[in-house]
């Protein structure tokens, strides 16, 4: 465990529960949310049967900041003492308990899945229509509106396709992600319930509050207006599409907190990196940044930039020099950063072609409490009655419990890696030796 640095303690140390963090990219931002609640819960500012509530926008996130806190607090204190969720998992908590206060039925299908692209698609909605429709929900969601009001407002804008997919929706006792902050606003305008959030959590971190939604922060606000601590950077804001808007967010939020801390040092890049991150600045209003430790890096580090005609070469110069550093420093990892999922493709191939294994990031399997779940359902796997299954996409369903995971992203992940199962028992793998990968 790292020396807190005099930014981190000053963080823990800060006795009012509402702070704004702003932190660049490895600039320990993790550890200082990290050292916060430690610092919360060694005061006995939050005591039994308070919690804090961690909010995060990704499972990866989410398990970032949650190992932080379990090296910091122990198992024990963290299980006790801290709820560690995503808005999409904190959505779906809020509405499978209290559902019943708005009129709806707490047995609607959480989603697992983008259903709304996978509707535009079945109904062969060409590109700029089906984008149009998206918009059209995700505008119309992301203000407190009940279904009939959602209905409304888009007869009245005349989305008529939208309208017909959201109709759809409602008959098919189906929620998407956009309705998931949507019912959790809606249940927590109910004063009553929004009153016991706010006795069952004492104080709220949020991660990343640059990438929250206007209806996240309300929804934040609901259950710990003046007792959130915020955590962020708005440079790094990559929520636009999902209506994300960072610098009125940091307006309200510099309104809200008492005290800001700013981070300027680097524990992640060299100063050659850093040079070249500030040289963009004037672009993206970040913060200029220094080395932490300038004399660990050799000769400064190294930055470059290069060119190439066709997103082909590019994809084959990243996979021999990842292949090559790979080689000289093989207890290392390399990270491959695409900016969409269509250029990843190719370094992908180019990977595969030079004989590099590699893991994407994103893949389901490799989420913390997908694998646990995974790893769950393999241990006991029925190899038998998997392979007498009709349906074995079903069965494998079933076996992992699938329908009583409330959090929309788990299920998301859940299922993705049930696909890689069922790859892997598809080309003759054993269950018990998938769940146990030294085997």
């Amino acid at each position: 465990m790292l020396e807190p640095t005099a930014s981190q303690i000053q963080i823990r140390d800060h006795t009012a529960r509402d702070l704004l963090v702003i932190a660049p990219a490895g600039c320990g931002k993790t550890e200082a949310l990290a050292l916060r609640v430690q610092g919360l819960l060694q005061r006995h500012d939050i005591v039994a049967p308070q919690k804090v509530l961690v909010v995060t926008f990704s499972n990866r996130a989410r398990d970032n900041i949650r190992e932080r806190l379990r090296s910091y607090l122990g198992t024990g204190q963290l299980r006790n003492y801290v709820s560690v969720v995503n808005f999409h998992g904190l959505s779906a908590r809020i509405f499978k308990a209290h559902a019943n206060v708005i009129g709806l039925s707490p047995d609607l299908a959480i989603p697992e899945s983008d259903w709304v692209s996978t509707e535009c698609r079945r109904r062969n909605f060409d590109f700029p229509v089906a984008n149009r429709v998206k918009d059209a929900l995700r505008v119309a969601k992301q203000e407190m509106r009940t279904d009939a009001e959602v209905e409304e407002f888009l007869s009245t804008n005349r989305e008529m396709a939208a309208l017909q997919l959201e109709r759809d929706r409602i008959d098919s006792e189906r929620l998407t992600y956009d309705d998931l902050p949507r019912v959790a606003e809606l249940i927590l305008a109910v004063e009553p319930v929004a009153e016991l959030y706010r006795s069952h959590f004492g104080a709220v971190i949020v991660d990343e509050f640059q990438d929250l939604t206007p209806q996240q922060l309300r929804i934040v606000h609901r259950i710990g207006y003046g007792r959130t601590t915020y955590g962020g950077d708005l440079a790094q804001g990559i929520y636009g599409f999902a209506g994300a808007n960072p610098a009125t967010i940091h307006v309200v939020i510099r309104e809200e907190c008492s005290e800001v801390v700013e981070f300027a040092e680097s524990h992640r890049s060299s100063p050659a990196v850093l040079g070249a991150v500030n040289s963009l600045i004037p672009l993206t209003s970040g913060t200029e940044l220094t080395s932490a430790d300038p004399a660990s890096w050799p000769h400064g580090g190294l930055f470059a930039i290069a060119s190439f005609s066709t997103a082909e070469v590019e994809a084959e110069r990243v996979a021999k020099l990842a292949n090559r550093i790979a080689g000289q420093a093989p207890g290392h990892r390399i990270a491959i950063m695409a900016r969409t999922v269509p250029r990843r493709r190719f370094v992908e191939a180019a990977l595969s072609e030079v004989g590099v294994e590699f893991l994407r990031w994103d893949d389901g399997v490799l989420d913390t409490d997908t694998a646990r779940v995974i790893r769950a359902m393999l241990s006991k796997f029925d190899v038998d009655g998997y392979n007498a299954a009709t349906d074995k996409v079903e069965y494998l369903r079933l076996a992992s419990g699938l329908k009583t995971i409330a959090d929309a992203a788990t299920r998301e992940s859940v299922v993705d890696a049930l696909g890689w199962c069922y790859e892997q028992l598809r080309e003759g793998a054993r269950g018990h030796a998938l769940a146990d990968p030294s085997r």
